[in-house]
């Protein structure tokens, strides 16, 4: 790059994204046969990636809510040819950011010319942070066992102290734990202290509600997670209880010992906790009370893994002879095949996949309605389904859990 004639740099900020809020950079390279300028670039990104992967996925869309950051393109062209770097902050998860830098080598054309687009590399730059902590207190205690005054078992402690905090993310403003948004089941606790104390137990999905009051972003996640409120055992504790049981769906609620904080429990006592969870409708008995609104609807898609949570319950409609029909048909040219076919409302083939890409698919896909598979139909698949909007799953088997959506195996087709 250093050899052409001709350098020049200029940063396209197309949408604003807090430093902070960063997991991963994004970098390509571009050549072209012709002279491009970076709005080209920047158009051939958004124009041709469009619709690729779906609305959920849309780069101007991500922009807009703070996904996605500014785009930087330093080019530099000679002899009528062009080079350049692309680079794009996203704070997406890890399988969200590699679709999209996937999408950025199907470009074949920058303004009038032909170009390529090859990727380099996808940073983690948490990985970075954590990379500069262990190196710093590295340093650290090399000045201080130097001195010789200090107990190597305090410094370790307070080593893996400094990573643990810098592994607290966040979420709407909230501090939760680096795995909340991939995790199905969320644990609510208090305040940032007790997610630092869970993450010393090697307990990731978390989010603090940072008082009494339940902020919005907390009432949100009851409508497609799992969630168990753990809570100090103090009068404190149990007024969030209840206002959580007023303002969203709690699955769980677990309580330290009496008189204690979470933030304090080792983790014997952590762990002794949350296997003692009680399912809330149980909780509610317990007190004697209901919450101030009537439940909603409970979220039917809980799986029944014996821990107390309610035996599922689902109304299984009558099926239309043609409608068995086209699903059993599916299904015994599916046997064997460890394939899945999704389907839109009207029974059009919208894609056949590998049954181990089925989760990621039906992430990018508008508007599919039945999927046909050669598996079992489990809790995190009917999840993932629910989510996306599919009114029908059907596989050779499934799990047992209830949901609000139309589950049939080849049993149900046959008999």
């Amino acid at each position: 790059m250093r050899s052409f004639c001709t350098i020049k740099k200029e940063v396209i900020l197309m949408g604003k994204l807090a430093p902070t809020s960063i997991k991963y950079i994004i970098r390509a390279r571009i050549t072209a046969k012709g002279v491009i300028e970076k709005p080209d670039v920047i158009g051939a990104v958004f124009g041709q990636t469009e619709g690729l992967l779906g609305s959920d996925l849309n780069l101007r869309e991500l922009q807009e809510t703070g996904k996605i950051g500014r785009i930087e393109v330093i080019l530099a062209s000679k002899e009528g040819q062009t080079e350049g770097e692309i680079t794009i902050p996203s704070a997406l998860d890890a399988s969200e950011t590699a679709l999209i830098a996937a999408t950025l080598e199907t470009i074949e054309r920058v303004g009038p010319c032909q170009a390529k687009i090859a990727l380099e590399k996808v940073e983690d730059t948490r990985a970075d942070k954590r990379k500069y902590v262990v190196d710093k207190a590295k340093e650290i205690l090399k000045t201080m066992l130097e001195a010789g005054e200090t107990d190597v078992t305090e410094i370790t402690s307070e080593i893996k102290e400094s990573v643990r905090v810098s592994e607290i993310s966040s979420y709407k403003g909230l501090p939760c734990g680096p795995d909340l948004e991939s995790a199905e089941d969320v644990i609510i606790v208090e305040g940032r202290a007790d997610i630092l104390n869970l993450l010393r137990h090697g307990i990731r999905n978390t989010i603090a509600v940072e008082g009494t009051s339940v902020p919005p972003a907390v009432a949100e996640l009851g409508k497609e997670k799992v969630l168990t409120v753990f809570v100090d055992g103090d009068r404190g504790g149990q007024l969030i209880i209840k206002e959580l049981f007023q303002t969203t769906d709690v699955d769980f609620v677990a309580v330290a010992p009496l008189g204690r904080e979470v933030e304090e429990l080792s983790k014997k006592e952590v762990y002794m906790a949350l296997r003692s969870r009680m399912p809330a409708k149980q909780y509610k008995e317990k007190l004697g009370k209901e919450p101030a609104r009537e439940r909603r609807d409970r979220r039917d898609d809980r799986r029944d893994r014996g821990d107390g949570r309610e035996e599922p319950r689902e109304e299984r409609r009558a099926l239309p002879p043609e409608e068995r029909e086209f699903y059993l048909r599916t299904l015994d040219e599916l046997v064997g095949s460890r394939a899945a076919c999704i389907f839109t409302a009207t029974r059009e083939l919208m894609g056949k996949v590998p049954v181990s890409e089925l989760m990621n698919t039906l992430k990018t896909v508008d508007d599919p309605h039945t999927v046909i598979f050669d598996g079992t139909v489990d809790f995190q698949l009917n999840s993932l389904a629910k989510r996306r909007g599919v009114k029908v799953l059907v596989g050779m088997e499934r799990e047992a859990f209830a949901t609000p959506l139309t589950v049939l195996t080849k049993k149900d087709l046959e008999g």
